[in-house]
Parts: structure tokens; C-alpha cells; sequence
């Protein structure tokens, strides 16, 4: 995972110590001395990620986060606050204060680089997010929807074993949210698809059940998958805290339970979900019909050839790696000419279906024309891509594709071609034309494979 740290403390050797954890983790790290040259910092560099000294002269942290918060171009940055102050009202303060975390000194290793991962991850959602949004706007097609915070009451579902603390945390939640308490995980699994909530808050305290796997379970549904999870967790378990947000949780806090500071990070989380929420919901309004394959469900090569030259521009500005793969179903007229084209049309929903599940969060998947498909992969190396590519093909391939409107199942393969972009003036096309000219070494090389583009 790259991404762009800002380290603010006027203390130069929390500065260093700081800035050592992160390059050793290689995210690229910039420093400010004061809460003034951190704003200058954010204003004119894109910054990913802020983390930041409450006690400092001139301007202390709460009045940064403010500041950072208040302004529409660097609202959107997640803001970690690092004290020395250990009381609970300072560590709420700091969240009321528009920060996304607070970390306090000493720092522990495991919760400075749980807590960054788990905010750059969720900022690349969201970048993405408003990103469709901007090609929205850019085809002009109508004004977008508000996509600020709303402060609506949210909707909780508490899944906790044990019946006294399901009432501290719903007492807790009360003024804030709507709770829905459940005993059995299971249980909750179908409640929470069934059911539209902001917060899944699950207590880790089951005598004979790991709550990790119902989050895994939350993660791999369609209904569930951007709902944000927050685990209750016992003091010094770092190895489930580690595997908890390399499965997808969100947040994470200690028992015992403070009320403020559950109070603050649902808020924040929920929050966040109305925000992601109503963008998702502006562009799927607003593209739907104009940018939407009638029959895949993908976007088309209009939405494409205006969002890839964002995405480009974006990962050029940054520093960061872009790969691309484009794919296509292998002797596909002969499934037209033997079984007809209702027959090609189920095999080409049937492939969108493989590549829509195969590809990442962040990654944007397009059919370009025909039996081509194009994903986009954004902060993705040529090894990577790689090995994103052979996993669609073997979707395709391992698994037969039950055509309805022949009364049979066929057995289909694609070719795939990736390259990645140029840390040096690249153009979308020339992007695309090196994939096409990778897929079209895969198809005279045999078929059903995947051939990288040379650097």
C-alpha cells in the first residue's frame, strides 16, 4: 500500500521517529514543523494521510484539524491526532474536532500502522468514489447531488455475546443511532443483508465462536460489503487487531469501553457511510443510463475514455503506479454462429458477472466493445496486475457458462493483455495500445493467457 504521510509535531525527534516507521513501511512521508505549515503543506501537495501533534505553540492540533476540516479542497483528508494527553475527554475532543483517529504517546507500532492502512484504504475508496462523481460532471449530463455529511440519526446493529454489556453499548449508542442487538452471528449475517445499516459493531467476547469470521462473512456479501465494522477487543490482543483489519474492519476499540469515545468513532463511521453513501448514490444517477453497457451492467467506453484520463492524471500528480488489463473471450463469433447471438449475450453477462467479482474495490471495470473488457487498476505495479489478471482468467476458464438459451454449458477462455503506466508522460492511449498489443501476443501465442506489455 503506498501513500503520502504528513507528520506534524514541532518536536524534531518524534518528527524522525515518526518518519522512520513509515518509509520502513514505504509510504512517502512529508513533515511540518507548526499547525501553519501543515495547511500550506495540504493546500498546494495531495496528501493522503495527516498525522498530527496536539501540543504545539502557535496553533495546537484541534485547531489544524478544524481548519483542515473546514476547507472543501483538504476536507476529505483523514486526520490521525498523536498527544501525549491520556485523558478521554481529550482523546473525544480530538474526534469531535473532525480528526478520524488518536493515537497517544508512546506509539504503539501496531496501532500507528493499523490505524494508516485502514484510513489510506478507506480514503482510496472514497477518492474513487468522488472521482466518478468529477466524470459525471465532466460529461455534463446533470448537477450532482449534495455529498456532504448529513447528521441523520444512523442505524446500528450490535452483535455481542453477553447480555450486560449489550445494554452499556446500546445506552451508550442511544442518542446518536437506532440499535439493533443480536446474540447469534449468524443471525446478524442474515439481519445486516437484509437489512440496511450505517455501523455493524461486533463485541469480540464469544465463548465459542471467533468473531473474525462473521466479519470476513460481512466483507464477502454484496449487501454488507461497504457497511463499516467496528470491533470491541480485549487490551493487548494485537495478532486479532492485525488480522481484523487485513480482513476489512474499519475501526477497532478497547475494553473497557469508553462511552465518549464509542460514541465519537460510530459517529465518525457512520458519518462517513451517509457521505459514501449519497456519493454512490449521485453517480449511479447521474450515469447510469449515459455511461452504463445496456447489457453487462459494466460502464461503457464512453465513461472509460473520460474517467482513465483522470485516473492517469491523478496517478502522475502522486507518484503512483496504474495498471490496465483488457480481455477478450477467446473465439467468441463461434459461440454467435453456432448458438446465436442470445446465446453471445448470455456469455457476455455471464463474463462481466466474472470479472465484476474478480476485480478490487477501487479497480474500474468497462466493457470496451464487443467481447473486449477493460479494468483499471489504480495503485497497481506490473506484478501485481499480473496476478489480477491471471485470476480472472482462471474464473473464466475453471468453470463452464450455463447458456439458457441453448440448453447447454460452454466452456469459455479469455486472453488478457496488461501494461502500466509510464512514471513520465503517458498517455491514455498509448496506455491502451500497449494492452492491445499485449493481448494481441496472448491470442497468437495460443490463447488463454496473459501477456504483460514491456515497460
Amino acid at each position: 500500500m503506498t501513500a503520502r504521510i504528513l507528520v506534524v509535531d514541532d518536536v524534531p525527534a518524534n518528527v524522525k521517529l515518526l518518519e522512520a516507521r513509515l518509509v520502513a513501511e514505504y509510504f512517502d512521508v512529508l513533515t511540518a514543523g507548526d499547525g501553519h505549515a501543515a495547511l500550506a503543506t495540504c493546500e498546494k501537495t495531495p496528501v493522503d494521510l495527516v498525522l498530527l501533534d496536539i501540543m504545539m505553540p502557535g496553533m495546537d492540533g484541534f485547531e489544524v484539524c478544524e481548519r483542515l476540516k473546514a476547507n472543501s479542497r483538504t476536507a476529505n483528508i483523514p486526520v490521525v491526532m498523536i498527544t501525549a494527553l491520556d485523558q478521554p475527554s481529550d482523546r473525544v475532543r480530538g474526534l469531535k474536532a473532525g480528526a478520524d483517529d488518536f493515537l497517544t504517546k508512546p506509539v504503539n507500532d501496531l496501532q500507528l500502522m493499523s490505524r494508516v492502512k485502514s484510513l489510506v484504504r478507506l480514503k482510496n475508496v472514497s477518492d474513487e468514489l468522488r472521482l466518478r462523481a468529477q466524470t459525471a460532471q465532466t460529461i455534463g449530463l446533470q448537477e450532482l447531488a449534495r455529498v456532504d455529511r448529513p447528521d441523520e440519526p444512523g442505524s446500528v446493529l450490535l452483535v455481542d455475546g453477553r447480555a450486560s454489556s449489550q445494554e452499556r453499548l446500546t445506552r451508550a449508542l442511544k442518542p446518536i443511532a437506532d440499535v439493533a442487538v443480536i446474540s447469534d452471528p449468524q443471525a446478524a449475517l442474515f439481519e445486516a443483508a437484509e437489512s440496511s445499516f450505517d455501523l455493524i459493531i461486533v463485541n469480540a467476547n464469544f465463548d465459542d465462536y471467533d468473531p473474525l469470521r462473521l466479519c470476513s462473512q460481512l466483507r464477502s456479501l454484496e449487501r454488507t460489503r461497504f457497511i463499516p465494522i467496528l470491533l470491541v477487543t480485549e487490551q493487548g490482543n494485537d495478532e486479532r487487531i492485525v488480522r481484523a483489519l487485513e480482513l476489512g474492519v474499519t475501526d477497532y476499540i478497547m475494553r473497557p469501553v469508553d462511552p465518549n469515545e464509542l460514541v465519537a468513532r460510530s459517529l465518525t463511521q457512520i458519518r462517513r457511510k451517509h457521505c459514501n453513501d449519497r456519493l454512490r448514490a449521485s453517480v449511479q444517477q447521474t450515469i447510469e443510463l449515459a455511461v452504463t453497457d445496456d447489457l453487462t451492467g459494466l460502464h461503457n467506453r464512453r465513461y472509460l475514455e473520460n474517467h482513465l484520463k483522470l485516473l492517469i492524471d491523478r496517478a502522475t500528480t502522486r507518484g503512483r503506479p496504474l495498471s490496465i488489463c483488457i480481455t477478450d473471450i477467446d473465439r467468441f463469433k463461434r459461440v454467435n454462429d453456432t448458438h446465436g447471438h442470445d446465446a453471445g449475450d448470455d456469455v457476455l453477462r455471464e463474463f462481466a458477472n466474472r470479472v465484476r467479482a474478480t476485480v478490487r474495490g477501487a479497480d474500474l471495470a468497462c466493457r470496451f466493445g464487443g467481447e473486449e473488457f477493460v479494468v483499471v487498476m489504480p495503485d497497481t505495479t506490473p506484478e501485481m496486475a499480473a496476478i489480477v489478471a491471471e485470476r480472472l482468467r482462471l474464473a473464466v476458464e475453471s468453470r463452464g457458462f450455463d447458456i439458457p438459451q441453448a440448453a447447454t454449458v460452454l466452456n469459455v477462455t479469455a486472453s488478457l493483455g496488461i501494461a502500466t503506466l509510464r512514471p513520465h508522460g503517458d498517455t491514455a492511449e498509448a496506455l491502451l495500445k500497449r494492452a492491445d498489443m499485449a493481448l494481441y501476443q496472448a491470442k497468437n501465442g495460443g490463447r488463454n493467457r496473459v501477456v504483460a506489455a514491456a515497460a
